[in-house]
């Protein structure tokens, strides 16, 4: 396994990715295609995003595929956080193709993070996830994840929120 970034070479693998979310709760949202003209429009926008223009913060999105070049799960690394990520998003937001969930890739994904996010120089990170998502938090918990206090949103959604010293 290993990662790779986004680029034209991984359109139909990212998009046979996709057949298989409910579109509505796709992680990180990053990755979802929705609304693009096409997939260089996608990646051009990806692009934006990655470089923190606009309302992004800067980060780096990753795909985790197998030796048979399928995409297994995506990653997006923030390198910043602003008050919404402190509470919510966190720096690492990782997601693994539903069929292969419950096989360690989510445990790998994050671990394959949390490397980059050294050689970004982020050394505290934060990882998030909804209080009902116990297979994340035992994922976060395996990679170091030290929990912090609970957010509570608006709409009473319970963040936990966990930091993994680096």
């Amino acid at each position: 396994m290993r990662l790779v970034r986004p680029s034209i070479e991984w359109k139909n693998e990212h998009e046979d990715y996709m057949k298989e979310w409910d579109e509505s709760r796709m992680t990180p949202s990053s990755f979802n295609l929705d609304g693009y003209e096409n997939y260089e429009a996608y990646l051009e926008a990806l692009k934006t995003r990655e470089s923190g223009d606009g309302k992004w913060v800067p980060c780096t999105n990753y795909f985790l595929v197998d030796e048979n070049d399928r995409v297994i799960a995506m990653v997006d690394i923030r390198h910043e956080l602003t008050d919404y990520l402190r509470n919510v998003g966190g720096h690492v937001g990782y997601g693994v193709r539903p069929v292969e969930r419950r096989k360690g890739h989510a445990t790998r994904i994050l671990a394959e993070a949390l490397k980059k996010c050294d050689e970004l120089g982020i050394r505290r990170v934060l990882v998030t996830c909804n209080a009902n998502n116990i297979g994340s938090a035992k994922t976060i918990i395996k990679n170091g994840g030290v929990e912090d206090k609970s957010f509570i949103e608006e709409d009473g959604t319970v963040i936990r929120r966990f930091w993994i010293e680096r």
